[in-house]
């Protein structure tokens, strides 16, 4: 269920929307929120502001609100006009808090799940997004952002160090800051019978500052899909690597769904590369109902010792895993049901549910 409203005023559009499914499903699923004393810590939804023509010369703004039982994310976005041959421009303001669960979180319940660790991350970043005139096929653009990284407790307060008094930034204090220019580039091709995807993203820190961090993080995402008679099978390949300056919130996760499903998010480890695949058949039952089969397995080629204080080898986590499960996929006019259930190599059973796609 969802309250959805737009108001016009002049040209500006402003859509509000409470999703109360979301709600309901994560108050069955997790504890109470931490901060109770506050009404507003009961809120789950989404605020968009849309102005097509801010200055008067098509000048768009948008600005964006999206806030769960323990997270929230504030997007500011400006756009100037330039011809579509040109690249576009793109200035974006944006703050986000959100427990930092993927590297610090605890393993639980045979690794399907994982608890919060005490760490939570406040980040706050600004700057330019280009993106390039789109060809048939390839899409690039470039970000130059400064980046405020602070770690914070389930309280809300700044700390420097985790449960286990390892430090939790690069620069020992209570706060990482960081220039970081990015290059992400994307492929697609596509025809009746299958498709190709790919992407790479390049991120390098900017020593601005003696005390900023300096790194360079590489990162591709391969998929490849095919039809094989009335079904479909879809394959994909992500991997990583950073070198450089590194504090532990910026290693790679692994586990948890988009990546290793039947493991909580980081259970599987957590290190300064990665390599995961995903393997999924789907075949259909009847005209509105599909089955799928599906297998995912990851590692950090033994990378999570290179990871400042070593995380995932106090937390236990074997560095590699795999999940097999199998599901149902319902289809309909108005929007697309998944249901999957992942099992994991100790055995334990996760069940995942989805709802995409609904009309408004």
């Amino acid at each position: 269920m969802g309250a959805q409203k737009s108001i016009h005023a002049g040209k500006a559009k402003i859509d509000v929307n409470v999703d109360f499914t979301h709600k309901l499903c994560a108050s069955l699923m997790l504890p109470p929120p931490r901060n109770t004393s506050s009404p507003l810590s009961l809120v789950i939804g989404s605020l968009c502001i849309k102005h097509p023509n801010l200055f008067g010369g098509s000048e768009k703004l948008d600005v964006s609100w999206d806030k769960g039982l323990y997270d929230s994310n504030v997007l500011v976005a400006y756009r100037r006009p330039r011809p579509e041959w040109l690249s576009q421009q793109c200035f974006v303001i944006q703050h986000s808090l959100s427990p930092e669960v993927g590297v610090h979180g605890l393993p639980i319940d045979n690794f399907s799940r994982s608890g919060s660790g005490g760490v939570n991350l406040s980040r706050l970043s600004l700057g330019l997004d280009i993106s390039e005139p789109i060809s048939s096929k390839w899409s690039n653009t470039t970000s130059l952002k400064f980046e405020h990284v602070r770690p914070v407790n389930d309280d809300w307060r700044s700390i420097t160090r985790d449960l286990d008094g390892f430090p939790v930034t690069c620069s020992g204090s209570n706060h990482d800051s960081m220039v970081v220019l990015k290059q992400e580039s994307r492929y697609a091709k596509a025809n009746d019978r299958s498709f190709s995807r790919f992407s790479m993203q390049i991120e390098q820190g900017i020593p601005v500052l003696s005390k900023w961090l300096i790194f360079n993080r590489f990162k591709f995402v391969a998929s490849k899909g095919v039809k094989l008679g009335p079904a479909f099978l879809l394959t994909s390949l992500t991997g990583g690597s950073i070198v450089g300056d590194m504090a532990p919130y910026q290693a790679f996760a692994i586990g948890g769904l988009g990546s290793v499903r039947g493991y909580g998010e980081g259970a599987v480890g957590s290190g300064r590369s990665c390599l995961v695949a995903n393997t999924e058949l789907t075949f259909p039952l009847n005209n509105m109902l599909e089955g799928a089969v599906f297998m995912d397995c990851g590692t950090d080629l033994g990378s999570g010792r290179l990871v400042p204080g070593n995380p995932a080898l106090r937390q236990g986590k074997p560095g590699s895993g795999a999940g097999l499960g199998y599901g149902l996929r319902y289809r309909s006019p108005f929007g697309s049901l998944q249901l999957d259930c992942a099992i994991n190599a100790f055995q334990q059973k996760t069940l995942y549910f989805g709802i995409t796609n609904l009309a408004s």
